[in-house]
């Protein structure tokens, strides 16, 4: 008698060949379509509005837009996960030259 073999199930793909699961999240700032990116898609260089991070290729991450219908590819943005959960805590970032007070 041979070995059994443990196949994984995988589940089956949607038509156009990928997981895009969208949801719409609503949120003091608004309501927002996401979308997971998988570390296998994510193909190019991202920077994080959230912690003005990049996001290389390879890691997992979100687009966000707003679910106003009126959103173009101009409005998504890439998040770290945990910098789109922190959003509504944060302030905004402000960008200073190296010369710059620090406080004041």
């Amino acid at each position: 008698m041979s070995p059994r073999k443990n196949r994984r199930v995988t589940p089956q793909r949607p038509p156009g060949g990928s997981f895009r699961e969208q949801q719409t999240e609503e949120g003091p700032d608004g309501e927002w379509n996401v979308r997971q990116v998988p570390g296998a898609n994510a193909t190019k260089h991202y920077r994080c509005p959230g912690c003005d991070q990049l996001i290389p290729p390879g890691v997992a991450h979100l687009v966000a837009w707003p679910a106003d219908g009126f959103g173009d590819a101009d409005d998504r943005r890439h998040w770290h996960r945990p910098c789109w959960q922190a959003r509504t805590r944060r302030g905004p970032r402000v960008q200073r030259t190296r010369d710059a007070p620090r406080y004041g």
